[in-house]
């Protein structure tokens, strides 16, 4: 076996092992527990699996939601009971072995890079619309990282002052406990967010989807434009050769064109916009990009030996 990745979301905790050429052949999937201590044992019990089926140690990577601080070690989530507690060294700990702990985004950009739709390319980009919006950069096939390791939240950068005025929206506050982040009218509650200001329904992003050449059709083109700028400020900062896009809206049919039109309306002059795809891992990303995080972060590993061997 190559590695393990752990897929670790708030309702289940998947783990896959991955052969030499990097196909997933064998996973096991259980419920997250919502007390920490039973998170923290639940992760070494599925570590203690893979390693069992691989009959020797591999490298184990952990791709789940939130972020954790490198100068404290203490882990920020929405949707686990780890805020506030050292998870990746509690984890490392009840495993008895090192283990790498990724963002579930910039894992998926970093399995999208390597094995998916951006291969070939420098710089590949991933946008997750789901629950709430993040994303992740991957260059030559490595995650890029700075100091904070919050870059990749895209989700809470602001929403563009010209189309909340335009269309008169609310400054709602995000869950991040800041004003008027952009998750909070682009992910999938602020779609239904959208509608409700915009036509007093309670709608779900399917149903808004559904819709969008009838009674919902203003509150989609809002939602496409919205989206759209977004795209363009990371555009502006980064320039990828291409963006992948995740996350359960992700799966709206023709979504790819509508944001590349809306992209279009929001670039500057005539200038070309990024190529955007619904991202071709499936629910393998998270943990293939998890597993081979660990794989190369293996220290005898060179960047360079990485491609080469991936």
């Amino acid at each position: 076996m190559k590695a393990a990745g752990i897929d670790l979301g708030g309702t289940k905790i998947e783990v896959q092992l991955f052969d030499d050429d990097w196909h997933p052949v064998m996973r096991q999937r259980r419920d997250t527990p919502a007390d920490y201590d039973a998170l923290v044992a639940a992760i070494a019990d599925q570590i203690a699996w893979a390693e069992a089926q691989a009959g020797a140690s591999l490298p184990v990577g952990i791709g789940a939601a939130g972020l954790v601080n490198p100068e404290t070690g203490m882990a920020l989530t929405a949707n686990l009971p780890a805020t506030g507690r050292p998870f990746p060294a509690d984890i490392a700990a009840a495993a008895g072995r090192p283990v790498t702990y990724v963002n579930d985004c910039r894992a998926l950009a970093l399995s999208e890079a390597v094995f998916g739709l951006g291969t070939g390319h420098r710089t590949v980009m991933s946008l997750v619309l789901g629950t709430g919006v993040g994303g992740g950069i991957a260059v030559d096939c490595t995650i890029l990282q700075g100091p904070t390791l919050t870059g990749g939240e895209f989700g809470h950068t602001s929403a563009p002052a010209h189309l909340v005025t335009a269309h008169d929206l609310p400054i709602w506050r995000c869950g991040c406990g800041r004003m008027g982040c952009i998750e909070t009218y682009v992910a999938g509650p602020g779609m239904s967010r959208l509608a409700a200001h915009m036509t007093g329904q309670t709608v779900t992003p399917p149903e808004i989807a559904a819709r969008r050449d009838g009674d919902m059709a203003q509150v989609w083109q809002v939602w496409c434009a919205l989206c759209a700028d977004m795209l363009h400020s990371l555009t502006l900062t980064v320039d990828p050769d291409l963006i992948v896009l995740g996350g359960g809206l992700s799966q709206i049919d023709g979504l790819v064109e509508a944001l590349t039109d809306a992209a279009r309306a929001a670039q500057i002059g005539d200038f070309g916009v990024v190529p955007i795809a619904v991202a071709q891992g499936g629910d393998t990303s998270g943990a293939r990009g998890a597993a081979y995080a660990a794989w190369a972060d293996q220290p005898a590993t060179t960047p360079q030996q990485q491609i080469r061997r991936g």
